[in-house]
């Protein structure tokens, strides 16, 4: 099965929580606090292979997350860093916040690596809140707890040269002809329901050609199959545009170029303007003298000499290598999409939001709430001054008195429930 869209779910690993224990040996009664470090989480990290060309490995499995670090421990021990989660995905492969829709990476290279995701923070433990006047601190930090994001995968196929052309005018048959490809060929339209690859050798050079399934009018908009498949067509750097001579299908073969390249325009203006190498397909099913008087019709009409080829006898398929090898080295590869600039990992580390629970009860929430909480331990007395300082501080209180906060009133932070007093 042919895959090349899909929609996952990722996520970086939650950091280790600190340690909050104290030097205890033989030697030592009452030492010194010696809570080590959380270990951060692991990355997402996204990776381009050659070995793959489809999605298909995601159709199944739409989950993945990184290992969490690793608590510390006693002694100072910093907790070991999580496991990274690394996607492999077929070159070609446009990474899409799923949330905003805008592309984050394109991964057109074999090796190319995109961080989409980064770990989150280990705790701190408690050795690392001594100070000249709190020399025991009792209390340490929780790891940072990361988000499960949603990417959208969507493949691109990697080619030189692209087959485009109406159903069942002979592609499959072509890419068999020109390269190492083994397509499903049959004589009924859609016969090709995903792009096939087929690296051709000429002259001692190769290049990539990808047979894409048959456009037929209105595919821009939707219509028929070939729509669904005109994206891989974007990256190519020639099209070798294939015509049924013969009218096998009751088409004008004529009508059949304009229609097509009327709907390469209408996906894509530089798609449009690729290259194109114009040939006749089935000439083998028209006798000499139609075959001379529709090529004339067809330059007088469009100015372009059209190749002629057969697939049954292999007519025209040397003359169609070399030109197209010959084309190919005077066109630069195309550059990959552009990505703005866009922070897929962006953490909310500023937001404050107060809401009231029907009991009257103040909830204090948001990204900035999450990431002061981490180190607040309501058991301890320091840790809890600290707390209720550092709410005055960064100017919850005055929010909450502005939204009618009073004493004796309640408030909830996170699991934290308090009764305000002025």
């Amino acid at each position: 099965m042919f895959l090349d869209r899909v929609k996952i779910m990722v996520k970086a690993g939650n950091g280790g929580n600190g340690s909050a224990s104290f030097l205890r040996n033989a030697q030592t009664m009452k030492g010194g606090p010696d809570g080590g470090e959380g270990g951060n989480g692991g990355n997402v990290i996204f990776k381009a292979t050659r070995m793959l060309n489809t999605l298909y490995n995601f159709r199944f499995k739409k989950k993945f997350v990184a290992g969490d670090g690793e608590n510390g421990s006693k002694k100072l021990k910093t907790g070991a860093t999580g496991n990274d989660m690394i996607i492999e995905v077929p070159c070609g492969t446009v990474l899409i916040d799923a949330e905003t829709g805008k592309i984050i990476a394109d991964l057109h290279k074999d090796g190319m690596t995109f961080l989409a995701l980064k770990g989150g923070l280990g705790g701190h433990g408690n050795a690392y809140y001594k100070s000249s006047i709190k020399q025991a601190p009792t209390y340490s930090q929780t790891g940072e707890i990361t988000k499960m994001r949603e990417v959208i995968l969507e493949l691109k196929t990697i080619a030189d040269v692209g087959l485009v052309g109406f159903p069942n005018v002979g592609k499959s048959t072509l890419l068999s002809c020109i390269s190492n490809a083994n397509p499903k060929i049959a004589n009924y339209p859609f016969t090709t329901l995903y792009p096939n690859l087929g690296v051709c050798e000429t002259k001692g050079q190769t290049f990539v050609v990808a047979d894409i399934p048959g456009l037929i009018e209105g595919a821009s908009e939707g219509q028929g199959l070939g729509h669904y498949f005109l994206k891989h067509v974007e990256r190519v750097r020639l099209i070798i545009h294939l015509i049924d001579v013969s009218e096998s299908e009751g088409r004008n073969f004529i009508d059949d170029y304009y229609k097509i390249n009327s709907e390469l325009e209408k996906y894509s203006a530089s798609l449009a303007k690729t290259p194109q190498i114009v040939a006749f397909s089935k000439v083998d099913l028209i006798d000499e003298e139609t075959l001379k008087e529709r090529k004339n019709a067809f330059k007088k009409k469009t100015g372009i000499d059209a190749l002629e080829l057969s697939g049954a006898t292999f007519k025209g398929v040397e003359e169609l290598k070399n030109l197209t090898l010959e084309k190919l080295s005077k066109i630069e590869i195309k550059p990959p999409l552009e990505v703005e600039e866009h922070n897929f990992d962006k953490r909310d580390n500023d937001s404050v939001e107060i809401t009231r629970e029907d009991d009257g009860t103040f909830v204090v929430s948001g990204g900035r709430i999450d990431n002061f909480i981490r180190g607040v331990i309501l058991s301890d007395t320091l840790s809890f001054a600290y707390f209720q300082t550092r709410l005055q501080d960064m100017g919850i209180i005055d929010m909450l008195k502005q939204r009618g906060l009073k004493s004796g009133d309640s408030v909830k932070i996170k699991d934290i429930v308090f009764e305000y007093m002025d």
